[in-house]
């Protein structure tokens, strides 16, 4: 059964984009076809991850909402711009074009039907075995449309006061959504700090699974969201701590 995976967070800034590419990443090289949607119009950066250039789009995600395309046609083959040894197969729909104006955005009931009805499509004609939506960050009724679909909702966060804050907010929406299932990342946490602690403290403080606790990198900082974490440092702690938690996911 093909699963519907979004990835959320409160702020922006907290690593959403680079965790679905690296996610999206690590489940193909387990032999899944993976889609991935990028829904954030306003600021497209997941096409940046897998080598799409932007002459390369003809319809995206913008042109989905404003009826021009359907997903499928908006959804491209970006397989062998990765890895061409790769065992899955890997699908982005980009989020907008520099040519494209206004930015679109989901908003309200219509838009629900819409992007379940595209999202279901797009699944049966790419055959996929799981889909990644990154989602624009915050609650508000944007970003809702899109979490509705899940059948899990990764929330990241990251060791500071307003992500606490912010990430409070959003599991106790999100709780009366029925999501099946809700898991969070903690995401650049010291080096130095104690993990089995911070995922017992962060899990009794929400209630909520800690799916995956990921260290600062520099050498993540210094990719500068233009490459792939777990292509580039396939031995690296922090892969091995993502490809577990992806394993997870699809369990």
């Amino acid at each position: 059964m093909p699963k519907t995976i979004l990835i959320h967070s409160f702020h922006h800034g907290v690593g959403r984009s680079n965790m679905t590419a690296n996610l999206a990443y690590l489940l193909a090289t387990m032999g899944q076809r993976v889609g991935i949607i990028d829904t954030d119009t306003s600021s497209p950066t997941i096409h940046c991850f897998f080598g799409l250039k932007e002459e390369m789009i003809t319809y995206s995600f913008n042109d989905f909402l404003g009826g021009k395309c359907n997903l499928e046609q908006a959804a491209y083959n970006v397989t062998s711009h990765v890895d061409e040894n790769l065992k899955g197969h890997l699908f982005l729909t980009p989020a907008n074009n520099i040519s494209e104006e206004p930015a679109l955005e989901l908003d309200g009931s219509q838009d629900v039907d819409l992007l379940n009805k595209g999202c279901q499509k797009l699944i049966e004609a790419l055959m996929l075995d799981v889909l990644l939506i990154d989602t624009q960050p915050g609650i508000n009724q944007k970003s809702l449309v899109s979490i509705t679909i899940a059948d899990t909702l990764i929330i990241i966060l990251r060791l500071n006061q307003l992500d606490y804050q912010g990430t409070s907010v959003t599991v106790e929406v999100v709780r009366q959504l029925s999501i099946p299932r809700v898991v969070l990342f903690v995401n650049e946490a010291p080096k130095t700090f104690n993990f089995a602690e911070i995922k017992a403290k962060v899990e009794r403080t929400y209630n909520c699974e800690v799916a995956a606790i990921l260290p600062h990198a520099d050498e993540l900082m210094a990719l500068a969201n233009n490459d792939i974490f777990a292509l580039r440092y396939p031995k690296h702690p922090m892969t091995a701590t993502l490809k577990e938690a992806a394993a997870n996911l699809i369990a």
